[in-house]
């Protein structure tokens, strides 16, 4: 499970959103090819599905682990189906492709 906040989003004639437009929360499949694909005990590779409040989607993740408590991650996300056909405005904040990064701790 995820969950997003589109910051620094003004509020005015252009584009109107709320914190209803702002959030969005998601239920992550993966399946991790790490020990299938064996590149390094270390590394994992990561496809998946998403499904959320403003759309289904797809994602593509790369892990890679220094110590068995730290490493970082990359992911590439896109939506493959909306849940508004022609989306207006602040309904496109979710609704585009885009790259994360950051770090995995393991408590």
């Amino acid at each position: 499970m995820s969950s997003t906040y589109a910051l620094n989003v003004k509020n005015n004639d252009i584009l109107d959103a709320g914190f209803g437009d702002r959030f969005d929360i998601k239920l992550r499949f993966n399946a991790n090819l790490g020990n299938v694909i064996n590149i390094d005990d270390n590394f994992d590779v990561y496809p998946g599905l998403s499904l959320s409040t403003k759309n289904f989607g797809g994602h593509l993740g790369f892990r890679y682990l220094f110590t068995d408590g730290f490493g970082v991650y990359s992911e590439l996300i896109t939506p493959l189906a909306k849940y508004k056909e022609n989306p207006v405005g602040a309904e496109n904040i979710h609704n585009q492709f885009t790259v994360s990064l950051g770090a995995v701790f393991n408590l």
